[in-house]
């Protein structure tokens, strides 16, 4: 017989509209669904009229390293497992790893439907860059580990996704300003794509101050990448050149000033400018 194959399919994050065709297809027809919440995957294939006809079990965090060997030894005997979280795209955050390594490790054929995820939904409504970001899973619990983490982040300059629990939010958000300082523009994207969805932009310390009296639901927060700051020995460098070829020096200041974001204020490169010149 034939190895079958494990399908990693991406489940809606609110809305089972958002169900792709191929995951309805395998709902319906896959030998086993492993789900990080069967009561969670019945709901949803109820709510896309699917009725399953394989076996669902549950593969969730502390029953992971014990179910997958069960499910690699159906796979290579020639079944279909579908591997469902309880939203979004499996492994983001969720269960799952274990068995696609393991999969991996048996030369078993895997396959991703792809569909909704929170960590791409947040950024691309963010208004942030999306060109280059990084995803840190959920911020920690504990105060000093949170700030330790927030501090880390400090100079990151890719714009940054992470998850929060609501009743965390209002914690974390002040702590973001204590490592990140009051000013770094954020994004707190809250029941996404569902019939609450919130978006709210601004900075850390107008976010914390809305988070303030208690925020409910789902949260995923995008937090903007550091900008760089300018070397100010290159910038006075700039700012000489153009002086030499006829530019007044308030109007190089402010040139240059406009061309390199991070660079000091136009007041703070003059006065450095004229400091060099003495």
């Amino acid at each position: 017989m034939a190895p079958g194959r494990l399908l990693i399919g991406a489940t809606p994050l609110g809305q089972p509209k958002d169900a792709s065709s191929r995951l309805i297809d395998a709902l319906a027809t896959a030998d086993v669904v492993a789900a990080e919440d069967t009561r969670r995957v019945r709901t949803l294939a109820q709510a896309l009229e699917v009725a399953p006809v394989g076996k669902v079990v549950s593969l969730f965090d502390q029953n992971e390293a014990t179910r997958v060997p069960g499910l690699v030894d159906q796979i290579a005997g020639g079944a279909t497992v579908l591997l469902v979280s309880d939203a979004g795209m499996p492994l983001i955050n969720d269960p799952g790893y274990r068995l696609v390594t393991a999969c991996i490790d048996a030369d078993l054929r895997v396959s991703c439907l792809p569909g909704p995820s929170a960590v791409t939904t947040a950024l691309a409504v963010s208004g942030l860059p999306a060109d280059r970001f990084c995803f840190e899973g959920f911020a920690p619990r504990r105060h000093s580990a949170r700030l330790t983490w927030l501090r880390s982040l400090a100079g990151e300059q890719r714009t940054c996704v992470f998850f929060e629990s609501p009743r965390r939010l209002a914690d974390c958000l002040r702590d973001a300003v204590e490592a990140l300082g009051p000013d770094r523009r954020a994004v707190v994207c809250r029941e996404l794509t569902k019939t609450y969805e919130e978006i709210v932009r601004g900075t850390l310390a107008e976010l914390a101050d809305w988070a303030a009296e208690g925020v409910l639901g789902e949260i995923t927060i995008v937090l903007a990448g550091a900008v760089p700051r300018a070397d100010l020995d290159s910038l006075i460098a700039e700012v000489a050149a153009l002086v030499g070829d006829g530019m007044r020096v308030k109007d190089a200041c402010a040139q240059v000033v406009a061309a390199h974001p991070g660079a000091p204020s136009r007041r703070e490169l003059y006065d450095a400018v004229l400091r060099a010149r003495s």
